[in-house]
């Protein structure tokens, strides 16, 4: 006992001295960003009632903490520039280094804001390859969720520059956004990127930002209660008879099927690419193997080679020889695995391909490149295979089993609590959102909570009105050759109503979609058309940056003519032939494709069917055959419709 009060009080001690220590947000660090121009703020925590001194660029700064442990204060406002390095001392003292001024943008969304130049190293390769922006700096957020309710701080991040291998994490939109706006200025941009694949734009949104909305705000107080999502994922007793989980037959047996020594009964032929579904195969969720026996030139074998599989719904395994090359645990990246040197022989090589799919169809992604090559050589891997089920997925039973809880991403204010909150005291530039496939199905409410989160995100920061940048979803899925209803067009018509709020802008992206891949390859494009907006509202550029948004229509006799805002030098076609995608109706609302022309500054449509037109749609599907309305300066017209 003599032994351990002794001990016991040197805990406390050192305990109490570690409460004692200055601490910073993991957003305040070396390397980091600070906002030019404007008062910035420096803020952390300490002992209650500690002094708090700093020193930044020449000039001294005081504060003490708050009896809630917290102190903040304001940087007065500095030209871009640095490296600086800002000390802070308290009862310890903390030296960052290597700090720049300029200006900083928060970037967030779903999984298309999420997409890293890393999946895009083949499109980008160049771009990656001389990669040499210092000045470009991000902060990438990790996911997090909090049900409990917003977060102080962050549990880790850094702040990386845009220099070699550092840039492929990089959100591939960010950057292109931040590079487009240094080469104006030359002045450091930081990116802070809050995104999560899957999301919607609730999730993103606090509960205060959310208080219209009833249904969210319950759902918000029911998650705050502990016990009830303890309940969720409590299973009931008694399910002693539970049937034994289905096993894949092969990955059972003396050899599994992508051993070299297995020899192949009752496989089927299929083609790939192209879904099982579409290939005789009904409503198969599980898993389905492919095999194909792929002749190699002398010239391949020995050589590091490359694969690209397209992209496959939902996972995949890569084996070459009895030997796994690569493997993707989820459907949305393209498919691009290295093959080692010492695996390819001349002449015959098995190739098996193990998919697994959980729901809709599954398979290989049609209009993407099968092949794998080496050097100048290559080998085209498109065309008939053999496959084989290897697991069918029973059908859930709801009941019986209990739940399995929620997921919290998906959550009311979940990511803003954790991903969002702790930043609200950093000093930005300004916002860029790109989301909105997780709330395609319901359009008409997203039209409010977009609302919500601009007003929300403004409110938090509380730096006025700050620029709200935001992606209109590019074309995607089947294309339909007849004017038909689409719930994307609706969200991109609620996405296009929020151009209301002021100092928002929009990048039109319709023309950039890909209709087999809800994550098109041209980031590029879409990158710099937001930076478009940025240098208009954000730094005040004289700049047409719009496509044509639909101003007003007016019936004149069987035609209408439309207007139109954000025309730049003039309308155009991107084709050189007449206006496509335009459908026209009378009173009943009964769509069908009608003739269009430029006629100065308008858009003249008709329809030898329709005598007496009232309404007009332009664009309005999932992926649009032909939008090619633009300005001269390159940028298309939105989609839009006069018969809500």
């Amino acid at each position: 006992m003599k032994k351990i009060i002794p001990l016991l009080l040197l805990h406390c001690f050192i305990c109490k001295a570690i409460n004692a220590q200055i601490k910073l947000p993991t957003l305040v660090r070396d390397s980091m960003i600070l906002q030019r121009d404007t008062k910035v703020n420096i803020w952390g925590w300490a002992t209650p009632g500690e002094n708090i001194s700093a020193s930044f660029n020449g000039k001294k700064y005081q504060t003490k903490t708050g009896t809630d442990g917290k102190w903040i204060f304001q940087l007065v406002p500095t030209k871009a520039g640095g490296p600086y390095t800002m000390e802070l001392s308290g009862k310890n003292k903390i030296i960052l280094k290597d700090i720049l001024v300029g200006d900083v943008w928060f970037c967030s969304g779903q999984s298309n804001m999420v997409h890293q130049l890393n999946i895009h190293d083949i499109t980008y390769a160049k771009d990656i390859a001389e990669a040499n922006n210092p000045a470009i700096r991000q902060f990438w957020i990790p996911t997090l969720t909090s049900l409990q309710g917003p977060q102080n701080d962050l549990p880790y991040g850094y702040w990386k520059s845009a220099v070699g291998e550092d840039i492929r994490p990089f959100s591939a939109v960010a950057y292109f956004f931040a590079r487009k706006i240094y080469e104006r200025y030359k002045v450091p941009i930081g990116i802070i990127n809050a995104s999560v694949g899957g999301t919607p734009i609730e999730a993103w949104t606090s509960e205060e930002g959310l208080k219209d909305f009833s249904v969210l705000t319950s759902t918000i107080q029911k998650n705050k209660d502990t016990a009830y999502l303890n309940s969720l994922n409590r299973r009931p007793a008694g399910n002693f008879n539970r049937p034994a989980p289905p096993v894949d037959a092969g990955m059972t047996g003396a050899f599994k099927w992508f051993d070299p020594l297995y020899k192949p009964v009752n496989w089927r032929n299929i083609n790939i690419p192209g879904y099982w579904e579409d290939q005789g195969v009904k409503d198969l969720n599980g898993v389905v193997w492919y095999r194909r026996e792929v002749d190699i030139p002398a010239s391949m074998a020995g050589k590091q080679a490359k694969v690209f599989l397209g992209r496959i719904v939902d996972a995949d395994e890569l084996y070459i020889n009895g030997k796994q090359v690569g493997n993707t645990t989820y459907m949305y990246p393209q498919r691009r695995y290295t093959v080692p040197a010492d695996l390819l022989k001349a002449g015959k090589n098995i190739f098996i391909i193990r998919v697994t799919n959980s729901n809709g169809k599954g398979g290989f992604v049609p209009d993407k490149p099968y092949c794998i090559f080496s050097g100048s050589d290559t080998v085209d891997l498109k065309g008939t295979w053999q496959y084989k089920v290897g697991l069918v997925n029973r059908p859930f039973q709801s009941g019986g089993f209990g739940g399995g809880g929620i997921n919290a991403q998906n959550q009311p204010a979940a990511l803003y609590n954790a991903m969002v909150a702790p930043e609200t005291n950093y000093t930005i530039k300004g916002f860029c959102w790109y989301q909105g496939e997780s709330n395609a199905g319901k359009p008409q409410e997203y039209e409010k909570l977009m609302y919500a989160l601009i007003n929300d995100w403004r409110n938090k920061w509380n730096q006025g009105n700050l620029p709200f940048l935001y992606v209109q979803l590019p074309g995607f899925m089947d294309y339909n050759y007849l004017p038909s209803e689409s719930g994307w067009a609706l969200l991109r018509e609620a996405q296009l109503k929020a151009l209301s709020t002021p100092n928002t802008g929009m990048a039109v992206a319709i023309d950039l979609g890909e209709w087999n891949d809800i994550h098109p390859d041209n980031k590029k494009d879409v990158g710099e058309r937001l930076s478009l907006a940025a240098l208009k509202l954000a730094y005040n550029e004289n700049i047409v940056y719009s496509g044509p948004l639909f101003k007003s229509a007016a019936i004149e006799g069987n035609t209408i003519s439309i207007s139109f805002d954000h025309t730049g030098s003039g309308l155009i076609t991107n084709d050189g032939e007449a206006p496509g995608d335009f459908a026209i109706a009378g009173a009943d609302k009964k769509f069908v494709w009608g003739k269009a022309k430029i006629e100065g500054t308008k858009i003249i449509v008709w329809s030898d069917e329709i005598k007496q037109p009232m309404y007009i749609r332009y664009a309005w599907a999932d992926n649009p055959v032909q939008p090619n309305l633009y300005n001269k300066e390159g940028l298309p017209a939105s989609p839009f419709r006069t018969d809500q």
